[in-house]
């Protein structure tokens, strides 16, 4: 990871946005689904144009799946500035904290089988592990690690430029080295240390690694075939993607950034996947694929995040709510990595997208444009 990586380390919801002179294209594939207007770009395409025309992104790529399950990629942009190359229809991306929800699915599923509980302690799975300056693991629960309501510190902020491989015993450790930000339970911000937490439970519980968990209980299960979570030491993304870039400061030449060690993530973040794999995850969630019903309305119930996720966003446990304008809810999460943001999220009635670009997003008007891509392919 370069130092430039990791300047930006401690964004995982928010990331990096600048303008940039990188021209546009637009190409749409898929199965099923004509373009809304044969004379020219749909919607869709559109909203990716203009993500790379007027927003800078050096790529932009899209999965759109409609009621009846049949599906459209879109892209727009290069693949790799360097080359010229295209965007692949369907690459893979890092996905940052979508792993979130994978996280807390694999929990919830235990939870299902008895083997954890929801309002139990931190300490009923890791005693002792958790102490710091108005931190106590006996006080905190399984459920306010999973709905950020547990007051603790977030490693990523702490993690300067040190570039090189992080165990997730150093990620707590680098956390539990600050104070709390308030007392569990009584109020919500978002924190990548519960979820590290999270996936040491896990790991703990089963005797097995998290992303062997993972694996066995999500992704083999439904069948996502582009989706896994690096191997420590992996720094390469596996199959056909676009080029994951970087710019500091906000003048200054695109850096290429798409090799990296994602191990500070871990839990929070490290996952790689498509978008349409990350359709047909949050696609499977909702439909009861993946949880019994009582967990998945449990992992449904919300509370107030507008402060991170923007206006009227409720968090579950590791799922997102947003309203659309065409009335409904998307449920999902999304997702930023040094070179990556996602965004995008499944409705009850089948709908789903996911939306990608090749650079974090910083300001507010990139983020508006990112979102409104999505409720553009979710209300088409």
């Amino acid at each position: 990871m370069s130092a430039a990586a990791a300047l930006v380390i401690g964004v995982m919801t928010t990331g990096v946005l600048a303008p940039s002179s990188a021209s546009a294209s637009g190409s749409a594939s898929g199965s099923a689904a004509p373009a809304a207007a044969a004379a020219g770009p749909d919607a869709v395409q559109q909203s990716l144009n203009v993500l790379v025309r007027d927003d800078g992104m050096p790529a932009a790529l899209a999965s759109v799946q409609d009621r009846d399950g049949r599906t459209r990629t879109y892209t727009a942009g290069l693949g790799d500035l360097a080359t010229g190359s295209k965007v692949p229809g369907d690459g893979q991306v890092r996905i940052g904290s979508n792993a979130k929800a994978f996280t807390a699915v694999v929990i919830l599923q235990l939870v299902g089988e008895g083997k954890i509980g929801l309002d139990a302690t931190v300490d009923t799975y890791l005693p002792g592990l958790v102490r710091g300056e108005g931190i106590d693991g006996r006080h905190i629960t399984v459920r306010q690690l999973l709905q950020h309501t547990s007051g603790l510190p977030s490693y990523s902020n702490y993690l300067g430029d040190d570039v090189r491989y992080y165990s997730p015993r150093e990620l707590l450790d680098t956390a539990l080295q600050h104070p709390a930000e308030f007392a569990p339970g009584t109020s919500w911000k978002y924190s990548n240390t519960n979820y590290v937490l999270a996936g040491l439970i896990v790991q703990k519980v089963t005797g097995r690694p998290l992303a062997e968990e993972m694996d066995r209980r999500i992704i083999k299960r439904i069948g996502l075939r582009h989706t896994y979570f690096p191997a420590p030491g992996d720094a390469s993304i596996r199959e056909p993607h676009p080029h994951g870039y970087y710019r500091e400061p906000a003048d200054g030449p695109l850096r290429d950034i798409t090799e990296i060690d994602p191990s500070w993530g871990w839990a929070a973040g490290q996952m790689v996947s498509t978008n349409s794999d990350l359709s047909r995850f949050f696609s499977a969630l909702l439909a009861g694929h993946l949880l019994p019903s009582a967990q998945l309305a449990q992992m449904r119930s919300t509370v107030p995040a507008e402060a991170t996720f923007g206006p009227a966003a409720r968090y579950g446990l590791g799922l997102v709510s947003r309203p659309l304008p065409c009335g409904g809810l998307s449920w999902g999460h999304g997702g930023s990595f040094p070179g990556y943001e996602t965004r995008g999220g499944a409705t009850d009635d089948g709908r789903a997208t996911n939306v990608a670009v090749t650079m974090q997003l910083t300001d507010e008007a990139g983020r508006r444009n990112l979102e409104r891509a999505v409720d553009t392919a979710l209300c088409r």
